[in-house]
């Protein structure tokens, strides 16, 4: 299961998300497509985009294959989805308050936790702008994509090391469970950064020489310097890799090498496509409203895809603080798959 420690009450969002989709329109989208927008300064001359940043959306990492190079969505299609959307949301209250069927498993949260729609209504089809179908570009040869099962709760027997964020290939110890479970990457955190389940929230903070992008999942600091410094050495690999930033008229550019080859080349919470050992990653955070960062990122990995990744999330300001994720401090849903297995191979063995 997904660990369930949260010490900061609510998500900054989780309350209001709600009424944010139905107020929301494409008024939105035309202040998010502004050029002329020039961004408030810092002390030091450069864009301003210190403050905490909501990533959530409704948008499709991928887009659905009807789609084709459709871009955009139509009014009416919006208002379908998000018709769908809303009965979705009453389906599942139903189902985990007991007035619905029966979910598999014990369950980890109710509605009040999930986060699942952007503050802004995002008429694109998918998040993903490139290749032009919208879609992960093929596998390169001898790239493996690593699944885990759909529901996160059922192991797929598979090799160490697991790449991917949410389940696992058994149960013999914490190096079976996904990264999550383990408290070492965030399903939504991380470099690059993209919206999952909760926690979409990220803060900025800017000085003279250096960039901190704190995401509100499992409290993880990427801490970038700006300006010429010498990368590291190759043989230094991080779960994060090395940041470098500059900045390119109103935008942050960061770019980032040196992974460890522990986590996916791209990770969907159930799937890692490849490994991240040779991936170069370039991040662009562009101001383009008092209340609005567009936010893109260019993945390059010729080793696990035979040809880029570009991916656009809008981002919305909101007012509210971030307050630590403690996930290795209270992870008790890792502790008790583990020691719940351990019972269970005592009682097959005393059957036996």
């Amino acid at each position: 299961m997904i660990p369930t420690t949260k010490t900061s009450g609510i998500g900054l969002t989780t309350v209001i998300w709600r009424a944010a989709v139905l107020c929301s329109s494409l008024l939105a989208i035309e202040s998010f497509a502004q050029s002329d927008y020039v961004s408030p300064k810092t002390l030091y001359g450069y864009p301003d985009l210190q403050g905490v940043w909501n990533y959530a959306s409704n948008t499709p990492l991928q887009r659905p294959e009807e789609f084709g190079e459709k871009e955009f969505l139509t009014p009416a299609e919006v208002a379908q989805l998000k018709a769908e959307r809303e009965a979705a949301i009453l389906a599942n209250t139903e189902r985990t308050t007991g007035g619905g069927p029966p979910q598999q498993g014990v369950g980890g949260y109710n509605d009040f936790w999930v986060e699942s729609a952007g503050l802004q209504e995002n008429t694109r089809t998918s998040l993903i702008v490139y290749p032009k179908n919208g879609r992960f570009p093929p596998l390169a040869e001898g790239a493996v994509a690593q699944h885990s099962d759909a529901s996160g709760i059922t192991e797929i027997p598979g090799e160490r090391p697991v790449l991917y964020t949410v389940g696992g290939i058994a149960n013999d110890g914490p190096e079976d469970r996904g990264l999550s479970e383990r408290c070492l990457v965030g399903f939504n955190s991380g470099a690059p950064i993209f919206p999952s389940l909760y926690n979409n929230n990220l803060q900025i903070f800017q000085n003279k020489d250096h960039v901190v992008v704190l995401t509100e999942m499992i409290h993880d600091a990427r801490i970038v310097p700006i300006g010429s410094r010498p990368p590291l050495n190759d043989d230094i690999r991080l779960w994060t890799g090395d940041s470098r930033g500059y900045y390119d008229g109103e935008t942050l550019v960061i770019e980032t090498r040196n992974f460890n080859a522990l986590t996916g080349s791209f990770m969907e919470p159930r799937v890692a496509y490849g490994n991240s050992y040779n991936k170069a990653l370039t991040e662009r955070f562009t101001r383009t409203s008092h209340d609005t960062v567009q936010y893109e990122f260019t993945l390059d990995d010729p080793s696990t895809f035979t040809d880029r990744v570009d991916v656009l999330i809008p981002m919305t300001k909101v007012a509210g603080q971030l307050y630590e994720y403690a996930c290795h401090e209270g992870n008790y849903g890792l502790t008790n798959i583990l020691r719940g297995a351990r019972v269970q191979e005592q009682n097959n063995a005393a059957s036996n």
